[in-house]
């Protein structure tokens, strides 16, 4: 390895909560030298330093490059683009490069290829093209990883680990037959005896009685209806079987380095694959990719419930945001570039939400591949671009923020999100295929962020100690445990706000017998017979003069009271909302779908009863949150509107370092964050 030339101008600095050594806040982005020749990377990091990048991600998807060959290794590229970069004061997040094996690696070993559920094999040129059970892809991936960890375990450019990359975006679900006895030694330890395993997927209906282990597969495409526990069990044991692999890089870097090792989730409504709750303990660092996806209505909303719930993994500490874009990306139907402005308003929104450092894919726009119309920092217009003006403008104002690292976002309000359960939720042969788990977690999220609330999302099971008001939406699947979390903390004192189509089934898919909302219907003292959905986007009318979709009930109340019952219709004079005074709290029950309007006045009442802290209301399409240190309030006020607003918040407004007092104006797009003095007791 070369000799290191002194770092001229240090970026890294020992008091970063995120413990990568990062002066405050970090400024980062991916970064791919092998697609460039030697003489950009020297302009490249040269305009790095100008833009205020502090973090850069580098071979993480490197493998060929540097094992071209079955066992030759060739470092010298990255010897050379890691002391360019240390040189330059810039931190290494330091890929494994195991994210896509090398066409030699298929070529010797095509039986490391996954398959679908339908059996036929899909072959590289893509990425992930690897079978998360195989032995020989871990035996080869593993390889590489001691060899790159012993290289640079101890270099001091190097900040943080990086595993693979966006692990089972593509390849989470295998069903070869390596994964096929990967699952059913998984189902030994889960159930330790057939008949168990038999018992808890209800093999008695349409004969499918196990009489061994060797005669379970995974749920492979059938003629017909596929057994729902046995899928749930496949989907559980496809995010543990791809945990297994991160821990066994993870135990390979940790041999040979004492730097902290992650790899980056994907919190975002179209990957659902990981149960992040399993994964979140075994992060040094919990790190998230979000990109905006303007298949939504409101893509924002999604945003900033994407980085609260990457905030609930971190547990309330500070976290990464790996990735995102600067504009458009490259992989949805409309790929829509960002508006002036949006660009810091996407960062600054996670930022408010937690996260102590925002990163970009990728910094210069590749010339070729599938991604070379993906945005970068640096895009293909180059530095006379707007793009390149708003990135030097983020990176400034992510410099003059750096004191925000290290303080927390204050919430006296949950909501219970489970991966399991939205696996469960939108299985086929359910009352209607038209309730999707995510679109409801999505309704009660952003009626909550209209009503002023800043929302911890928490798993099932978690304690909730501390919170005002727990709001669960459709909690299909739902363990007696679980659902004994939720009843207690109401019993307590406590108030929870549960959806419908919750408690129906437990852990196994087994239907609670005795009415609905099965676990949950002494604490919400309801019962419902029968469930009538709605179909073609027919809606319902309400006495309230509000209206209802999607979803009814022949609910009958058994203790609680009716808040909103149906005005027309085979359910008319029955109970849509109702409120039942439980121990020494209160449950309230959504038996329906609201318009968002009678949403967020139920929402908005049931907040004011309990008691839970939220701002005051500044207009519609503004968003408030606050992040607390010992001596400071960071007000957040983020304008998604297209018209000025105006609010109130006094103090030093770190993004533009003015002065607020009385009146403040906030243009179009933009951000203030106001820095507040606390008071001490």
């Amino acid at each position: 390895m070369k000799s290191r030339p002194p770092v001229t101008l240090p970026l890294i600095a020992p008091n970063s909560p995120l413990g990568l050594g990062t002066d405050g806040l970090v400024f980062g982005c991916d970064y791919n030298p092998e697609q460039w020749d030697r003489a950009v990377w020297y302009e490249d990091v040269r305009l790095m330093r100008e833009a205020g990048v502090n973090l850069v991600a580098i071979n993480v998807f490197g493998w060929s490059h540097i094992e071209p060959r079955n066992g030759e290794f060739r470092f010298d590229d990255l010897d050379e683009i890691i002391e360019l970069l240390h040189a330059n004061g810039i931190g290494v997040n330091l890929g494994t490069g195991t994210s896509s094996p090398p066409p030699w690696l298929s070529t010797e070993h095509p039986e490391i290829l996954p398959q679908v559920a339908d059996g036929t094999t899909r072959w590289p040129g893509g990425r992930q093209a690897w079978c998360p059970s195989s032995p020989v892809f871990r035996e080869y991936a593993l390889r590489l990883v001691a060899a790159t960890a012993e290289r640079y375990g101890s270099h001091p450019g190097v900040r943080l680990w990086h595993v693979s990359n966006e692990l089972g975006c593509h390849n989470a679900l295998c069903y070869c037959d390596v994964s096929a006895a990967a699952f059913r030694r998984w189902l030994r330890d889960r159930y330790e005896t057939i008949e168990r395993l038999n018992h808890a997927w209800g093999t008695a209906f349409w004969s499918q009685h196990y009489a061994g282990w060797n005669e379970i597969l995974p749920p492979r495409a059938t003629l017909s209806f596929i057994n729902p526990s046995q899928t749930i069990d496949f989907a559980r044991f496809s995010s543990d079987e791809l945990l297994d692999y991160y821990r066994a890089e993870a135990a390979v870097l940790r041999e040979h380095s004492e730097l902290p090792v992650t790899t980056n989730f994907m919190v975002a409504a179209h990957i659902r694959t990981q149960d992040y709750w399993r994964w979140a303990g075994e992060m040094d660092v919990i790190a998230n990719d979000h990109y905006l996806d303007h298949r939504l209505p409101v893509p924002h909303l999604e945003l900033s419930f994407a980085a609260d719930t990457t905030r609930g993994l971190a547990g309330g500490d500070a976290w990464l945001l790996m990735e995102q874009a600067t504009s458009a990306v490259n992989w949805q139907p409309h790929n829509i570039a960002k508006a002036p402005g949006e660009m810091l308003r996407n960062s600054l929104t996670h930022v408010a939400r937690g996260a102590d450092g925002v990163c970009f894919f990728q910094w210069r726009a590749s010339l070729r591949g599938t991604e070379k119309f993906h945005s970068a920092l640096l895009p293909h217009a180059g530095v006379n671009s707007r793009v390149w003006g708003e990135v030097t403008e983020l990176g400034a104002v992510m410099q003059r923020m750096r004191e925000v690292a290290g303080s927390r976002v204050q919430s006296d309000v949950a909501l219970v999100f489970s991966w399991e359960s939205w696996w469960a939720t939108d299985l086929e042969a359910h009352p209607s295929g038209d309730v999707k788990y995510l679109e409801q977690v999505h309704a009660l999220y952003e009626s909550l962020w209209a009503s002023g609330a800043t929302v911890d999302i928490v798993a099932p099971g978690a304690s909730l100690d501390g919170y005002r008001l727990v709001v669960v939406p459709s909690l299909y699947l739902v363990s007696d445990e679980d659902a004994a979390v939720i009843d207690a903390y109401v019993a307590a004192g406590g108030h929870a706000l549960i959806s419908f189509f919750s408690g129906i089934v437990d852990e196994h898919d087994a239907v609670r017998p005795g009415g609905y909302p099965g676990a949950f219907r002494a604490l919400l003292g309801v019962r419902t017979e029968e469930f009538y959905p709605m179909v073609d986007g027919r809606t319902i009318a309400l006495d309230g003069g509000g209206r209802a979709s999607l979803w009814s009930e022949l609910l009958h109340l058994e203790g609680a009271a009716a808040v909103v019952r149906y005005a027309e219709g085979p359910l008319a004079g029955i109970p849509a909302v109702t409120r039942n005074d439980h121990g020494d709290g209160v449950g309230w029950y959504l038996a329906t779908a609201l318009a968002p309007a009678e949403l967020e006045s139920i929402m908005r009442r049931a907040l004011a009863e309990s008691g839970a802290t939220t701002v005051a209301a500044i207009g519609e399409g503004v968003e408030v949150v606050v992040r607390q240190s010992d001596d400071h309030r960071y007000v957040f006020v983020i304008n998604h509107n297209d018209h000025e607003i105006e609010h109130r918040y006094a103090g030093v407004d770190l993004v533009g370092r003015a002065t607020q007092s009385g009146v403040s104006r906030l243009a179009a797009g933009a951000v203030h964050v106001i820095r507040q003095d606390r008071e001490r007791s």
